[in-house]
């Protein structure tokens, strides 16, 4: 009730207030506050880990929560330019709080987390999302779970290790992780703690840059998962990480027939490779009535390169901001591999790559 009054409120003075609505003026002194939109303040920044910072951000009242697994869409502004990605919560999801955890490593080429890396401080303000994404644990819960996870594709089944243990989740949990060296391992103390509480937890770690300080050493395959939980077949497994490392996961499920219990979230798109003849033709961008020769990328990245600038989120195909309507010819999913063609489709162009001459509505 008070928030539709509220809403019927701020609806009245948008109304006296316009252009701008109430909340540019609200928002000079309350920078968190929007009516509609969510945002969030940091309150805490720990750069423990090498290469990477660990946020903890307070949501305004627009936020309504997760679940574990699930990401939201952070907004931050760069030299006067706004840019957003998305990033997978890593608290536990119980309790329904406004407050809650983001891993961020730097990539090399990743503008958004190197920013955030050296410049993230409390008191900044991001904007946020409401959070999404179908890679989250099942309302009921499963029996027996594997979470496998590279580099900072730890956070998501983090959270899932966090809810599952604030929950007092029985079946046996075990997390496979692997990252470079042990100094580089996000939440490394608070997963070591959380395994030292609940004996239903088993950690294992593989470090390929210091393979004497982890359980495993070299890179994941069926003698990883043996060792991790030799009932492996028999869990249900997230993987979030490196393509690499989710395409061996996958391979060993599909080998094992055990697909069905594989879930994935990927954080990185695999590296292109161009097929005979997908590499060729042009590119018409037709509502900027622009023609390209086509490289061979992902259609975000030659629009960039022509000058365009369309609206997009986490450039992996997860966020759905950058979908756009392909107008004739034909296109393939970097990430799927899957063909798509017709008139007047819809396609999200930054996983998207040309096959032949085709038409793009933007």
């Amino acid at each position: 009730m008070f928030t539709q009054t509220a809403r019927r409120v701020t609806a009245a003075l948008d109304a006296i207030s316009a252009p701008h609505g109430v909340d540019r003026y609200v928002e000079q002194l309350v920078p968190t506050w929007s009516s509609t939109e969510v945002r969030g303040r940091i309150v805490h920044v720990d750069r423990s880990a090498d290469g990477s910072v660990v946020l903890t951000i307070d949501a305004n009242h627009n936020w309504t929560g997760f679940r574990p697994g699930q990401h939201t869409q952070l907004t931050v502004e760069i030299d006067g330019v706004r840019h957003t990605r998305c990033y997978s919560m890593a608290s536990d999801a119980t309790g329904g709080g406004r407050r809650f955890q983001l891993g961020i490593k730097a990539h090399p080429e990743g503008l958004v987390s190197r920013h955030l890396v050296a410049h993230a401080a409390p008191g900044m303000v991001v904007g946020l999302t409401p959070a999404a994404g179908d890679f989250h644990l099942p309302d009921d819960r499963p029996e027996r779970v594997l979470l496998v996870s590279g580099g900072s594709g730890i956070t998501p089944v983090l959270s899932m290790l966090r809810t599952l243990c604030a929950e007092g989740h029985s079946g046996p949990v075990t997390f496979l992780h692997y990252a470079t060296r042990p100094e580089a391992m996000l939440f490394r103390d608070e997963i070591t703690a959380l395994a030292a509480a609940h004996g239903n937890v088993t950690v294992v770690t593989a470090f390929n840059e210091a393979p004497d300080a982890g359980d495993l050493t070299g890179f994941l395959d069926e003698r990883h998962l043996d060792a991790a939980d030799p009932r492996w077949r028999e869990a249900e497994t997230y993987v979030c990480g490196p393509a690499p490392l989710m395409d061996s996961v996958r391979s060993l499920y599909d080998q094992a027939g055990a697909q069905d219990r594989f879930h994935q979230e990927a954080f990185t798109l695999p590296l292109l490779i161009g097929e005979a003849g997908s590499g060729g033709g042009t590119v018409r961008f037709g509502a900027s009535d622009l023609v390209v020769e086509s490289d061979g990328r992902p259609l975000l990245d030659q629009a960039e390169a022509a000058g365009l600038r369309p609206q997009h989120g986490c450039r992996m195909g997860i966020c759905h901001t950058c979908t756009r309507s392909l107008t004739t010819g034909c296109v393939r999913d970097a990430v799927t591999g899957e063909l798509t063609s017709g008139t007047d489709v819809d396609i999200r162009v930054c996983v998207s790559v040309p096959v032949g001459d085709i038409e793009i509505d933007l």
